[in-house]
């Protein structure tokens, strides 16, 4: 069960990662910097969501 709640809290991380990188996108300027924060956020957004959506696909419900 623990498993599968830090998956989901991995997954609601990794959209807003996401989200923030869309955000930062349309909102941006040229520059090196703008684009670093972008990939940052892109790069990280989509490591935290596939992870969190393998732990909870990957873990099995235990009931008694």
């Amino acid at each position: 069960m623990e498993k599968r709640i830090l998956g989901i809290i991995l997954t609601v991380l990794g959209i807003a990662g996401l989200i923030a990188a869309a955000i930062n996108f349309v909102n941006s300027k040229s520059g090196s910097g703008s684009a670093k924060l972008i990939f940052t956020y892109l790069i990280l957004g989509a490591i935290f969501f596939f992870a969190g959506i393998s732990l909870i696909r990957n873990t099995k419900d235990t009931r008694p």
